[in-house]
């Protein structure tokens, strides 16, 4: 029997063959030889052209009368055209006598005409009219046009006629035999049917493909078919109907126009949608947004203007269109070189150039290429090249589609993520070589058992319930236990699983994530715990303690220690830090061996902890704090052939109500670094309501009632004067002290005002409004301050570092600038000398605004000698810790000497603060101190009492300090001040 299996399949081979490639050549080459060798059946020869005389009534209307007197002495002509005129043209032709038979029609084919009218030329008897709506006399339409049958007209020699156009109307006369006629008519009819019939079915053919391949591009393909249609009806004069229905007149110039002005927009529409990508690529996107605009511009016309000045408009802006889409398909058939795009610019040319030729004949009178170029031709070519373009996108796109299949088939089989496909009962249908491995399989086999039996319990319903949701998603899940005989006890591994139902079936990705889940569970650990000791790391101890706070209660107590080893930088420094962390983790060892369940160490710094001491009253903390003491410090670190020495010291805090756990982490490091400072091993304890915990509050009451917006409520200045022991009748010097009532009417003591400002980062705002308030007063009361030289303002190191507050400083010197040399600018040693450049060129533009600068608590800082060089301050303000009471303690002494010496070597004056009382003063004079300022000379005063002082001496009670002055004064001392050395 194979040779019948033989036989049948050589029959379906040749049926394939003939209905393939023999019969469409064979149907080619037919076609081919009757368009070529076969005459037409529409025999259209024996049509005769006739001369006529034209003339066109620009300046009002003729009558029949004067009309035919016009057109006395006017040349013959074969054809004339309007030139889009629309004023009445009048025309005589003359009947030859030979054409005088009843089977002969004298033709008038213009299709532009709106109205015709004719007279016997020699009696001026109306032979016939019409305008588009109605036909009389001897007129009969024929094809666009009109014809009069001879046989009708028997005695007219020559026929007068007027001529209503609109648009580019071409006129002539022809006589045709009845016949050859008919068979014009004929052809005619049949191009519409044919055009008609055709551009609809190709433009159905394209929607329905569109809708099928949802492809909103087909669509506009289909309309721009349509558009092709209605242009070619406007060429063949047959646009007043459609589908065999005829349009009103009035309608047909809009119509005309908006179909022109679409046609421009549709094929604008088409051309970027098509070639949208090569677009991007060939740029010029400006050139492409002008011809966008100019179809807006066309819509807006064709609206508004006449139709006659509508064609104008039209050519132009059509015209620079066509020349910008050409330029456009040149490029884009130069780089991108396809063969789709080659098909649908031959169409586009094509049909713009045929479309346009109409343009062309009637605005150059260029009429050969009109009958070879027309609106025919146009619809009829874009037709036969969009077939061709849409059979090369269809090879492409089926080329591009066995391409991908070829390419998904290779990518499924080496993509390393497992693919699968499963049958509604869960069993495997296809498996790449990836997923084999995963759940080693042997090659060339499905798996033998279902999907539920290679992974943990509820692993099949999580799938199904996976991909039966509409937007997909991924699962977790857990293989069962190791397959493999080698494997046997070891963890079961975690795959990551995407998808979803095609049909009736289950087609998805397994992806191996077991290190992964490893890593995750490592972040996760380390997102809480220290990486080094394994304990808590401070956002693990804030989690834990933020839950411990929340159940706080009096049946709960809670305490936290917080430790600190001392002098462990040594250790680093010494034996590198490998030793460093050895030593530390055998520090959390020890610790974790002392607490009880309940309880969490953390690590918070380098060698800081802290310890949660949670449902633990505060004296079973502090016994378990001491054998961590003891512990820690008694017993050496052993490191190879090293043992270490390691002291602690612990600050223990109890918990109150309404406390959070950064504030409650702040109060026992503030108590570990009070233990830090007593005895190595010492514990400090705070118990509830310790007076630490009420200052904080203090603390934090006042830094809320300043705000994050500054605001002056409260705030006043008083001024503590500084007397000039060498002249002090004579000075009202006075430094400005800033003040503050807080909401219970209660003075707050300065630092603590400057560290609340500093907190909530209004610190530069609060200087600024010391510094335009003291200006303000100067300039109030500068007549009353005849003996105040200088006046001191300290400003704190964190405005000095804000660029803004700098520039508020200077703003305020050039609105004050008549008593800014009466500021004496009080900056903090350390913090000039921080950033000693920066501070440089401030003092610098200090200088150019006449202001002074002291050197604030100099000699508690980073004194050292060189720096007074590049800082080029006025005067030198002692350190109070060194003058109070110096005369008992000779190294006060010395030191305050040794900086008056200093300063007086330098140029500068020196300031001595904190005296109080006379034996101080007595022995700062006796040194040469220029200015003395303490309670011992006056009390901070309100600015009111320095304006009803005379001078400094005015607010000295002391009956000795005064007496010591008078001693001074009648001994003849000389008299100095600070603008003396500015």
């Amino acid at each position: 029997m194979e040779w019948i299996r033989q036989a049948c399949r050589s029959v379906d081979k040749l049926f394939r063959n003939f209905s393939y490639y023999l019969l469409p050549v064979a149907i080619a080459l037919f076609s081919v030889y009757f368009l070529v060798f076969l005459p037409s059946i529409y025999d259209t020869r024996g049509e005769t052209s006739l001369p006529f005389r034209v003339v066109e009534a620009t300046s009002g209307d003729y009558t029949p009368a004067s009309a035919r007197a016009a057109l006395q002495g006017q040349a013959d002509v074969l054809t004339a055209t309007t030139q889009l005129s629309e004023h009445p043209f009048w025309l005589a032709v003359r009947l030859p006598q030979a054409s005088r038979t009843k089977d002969t029609f004298l033709d008038f084919p213009s299709r532009h005409t709106q109205a015709l009218s004719c007279w016997n030329a020699d009696t001026l008897a109306p032979l016939g009219q019409t305008d588009r709506q109605s036909v009389s006399g001897a007129i009969q339409p024929v094809r666009a046009g009109y014809a009069f049958s001879i046989d009708r007209i028997p005695d007219v020699r020559e026929m007068l006629c007027r001529v209503v156009s609109s648009g580019p109307a071409r006129l002539s006369f022809s006589i045709w035999p009845r016949d050859q006629l008919a068979n014009s008519s004929r052809a005619f009819a049949h191009g519409i049917g044919l055009l008609e019939g055709g551009l609809l079915t190709l433009a159905i053919f394209t929607i329905v493909t569109a809708l099928i391949n949802r492809e909103s591009r087909y669509v506009l393909f289909a309309v721009w078919l349509i558009g092709n249609l209605r242009l070619g009806a406007l060429s063949m004069g047959w646009d007043t109907q459609w589908l065999s229905r005829v349009i009103d007149n009035d309608w047909m110039p809009v119509i005309r126009m908006l179909t022109m002005a679409f046609y421009y927009v549709v094929t604008y529409t088409l051309f970027t949608q098509f070639f949208e990508r090569e677009l991007r690529v060939i740029g010029y996107r400006w050139l492409m947004r002008a011809v966008q605009m100019l179809g807006i511009v066309l819509l807006v016309l064709a609206v508004t203007l006449p139709y006659s000045m509508f064609l104008p408009a039209l050519w132009a802006v059509t015209g620079f269109g066509a020349a910008s889409l050409v330029f456009f398909l040149a490029r884009i058939l130069v780089i991108t070189r396809s063969r789709i795009a080659w098909w649908y610019s031959a169409t586009l040319v094509f049909t713009l150039f045929a479309t346009f030729s109409e343009v062309i004949a009637a605005a150059f009178d260029f009429k050969a290429l009109l009958e070879s170029f027309n609106s025919v031709t146009a619809a009829l070519g874009a037709s036969l090249m969009a077939g061709f373009a849409f059979a090369e996108q269809m090879r492409e796109e089926k080329h591009e589609r066995m391409q991908a299949q070829a390419e998904l088939d290779r990518t499924y089989q080496v993509t390393p993520v497992g693919l699968f496909t499963l049958d509604p009962d869960g069993s495997f249908v296809r498996v790449n070589p990836a997923l084999r491995q995963q759940l080693g399989l042997e090659q060339d086999s499905l798996p033998a058992k279902p999907w539920a039996d290679y992974f943990a319990p509820g692993a099949w319903d999580a799938l199904q319930g996976l991909a039966a949701h509409p937007k997909g998603g991924e699962l977790e899940v857990s293989g069962v236990a190791a397959t493999g005989a080698d494997d046997t006890g070891a963890d079961p591994r975690w795959y990551l699983v995407r998808a979803a139902h095609a049909g009736d079936r289950i087609e998805g990705s397994l992806q191996d994530i077991t290190e992964r889940v490893k890593y995750t569970e490592r972040l996760q650990f380390l997102a809480n715990n220290d990486s080094l000791t394994g304990v808590l790391n401070r956002r693990g101890v804030e989690e834990i303690l933020n839950s411990a706070i929340i159940n706080f209660s009096d049946d709960h107590a809670l305490s936290i220690a917080y430790l600190d080893l001392d002098r462990f930088k040594l250790i680093n420094d010494l034996y590198g830090h490998q030793a460093g962390d050895e030593v530390l983790k055998q520090v959390c060892a020890r610790v974790d061996n002392v607490l009880e369940a309940g309880h969490f160490l953390g690590r918070v710094g380098g060698d800081e902890f802290i310890v949660i001491f949670h449902d633990t009253d505060t004296a079973r903390a502090h016994e378990l704090c001491l054998r961590v003491v003891k512990d820690i410090s008694t017993r050496p670190y052993q490191l190879r052939n090293r043992a270490f020495q390691v002291k602690i010291s612990i600050g223990l805090v109890e918990a109150t109500a309404g406390m959070d756990a950064k504030d409650l982490i702040s109060a026992a490091d503030r108590a570990c670094r009070e233990a830090k400072r007593g005895a190595h091993g010492h514990v400090v304890v705070y118990k509830k309501y310790a007076r630490e915990f009420l200052d904080r509050a203090e603390e934090l009451r006042l830094i809320e009632e300043l705000g994050s917006t500054f605001s002056p409520v409260g705030f006043f200045l008083e001024m503590q004067p500084i007397m000039a022991l060498k002249d002090p009748g004579n000075s009202l010097n006075f430094e400005v002290l800033l003040r503050m009532l807080d909401s219970h009417g209660e003075r707050l003591p300065p630092t603590k005002i400057v560290a609340a400002a500093e907190a909530n980062g209004n610190i530069a705002e609060l200087d600024k409004w010391v510094l335009s308030t003291t200006l303000q007063w100067l300039r109030t009361n500068v007549t009353r301050l005849l003996r105040t030289k200088f006046v001191c303002v300290n400003v704190s190191g964190a405005s000095l570092n804000d660029e803004a507050f700098i520039e508020d400083v200077f703003a305020l010197l050039e609105r004050y600038q008549d008593v800014a040399p009466m500021l004496c600018i009080e900056i903090t040693e350390s913090v000039a000398l921080h950033d000693l450049e920066n501070s440089r060129r401030f003092i610098e533009r200090l200088r150019q605004w006449g202001v002074r600068i002291a050197l604030d608590d100099f000699g508690a800082g980073y004194t050292s000698f060189s720096y007074l060089k590049d800082l080029s301050a006025d005067a030198l303000k002692i350190d109070g810790s060194f003058v109070r009471g110096m005369h008992r303690h000779p190294a006060n002494l010395a030191i305050v000497e040794a900086i008056v010496e200093l300063a007086h070597n330098l140029g500068m004056r020196s300031i001595a603060e904190w005296a109080e009382d006379f034996e101080t003063v007595e022995a700062l004079a006796e040194m040469g101190v220029d200015y003395v300022q303490g309670f011992i000379v006056a009390e901070p005063q309100s600015p009111a009492a320095l304006l009803d002082a005379e001078s400094c001496l005015s607010f000295v009670t002391d009956y000795r300090l005064l007496r010591f002055f008078q001693e001074r004064e009648r001994g003849g001392e000389m008299t100095t001040s600070m603008s003396d050395y500015h």
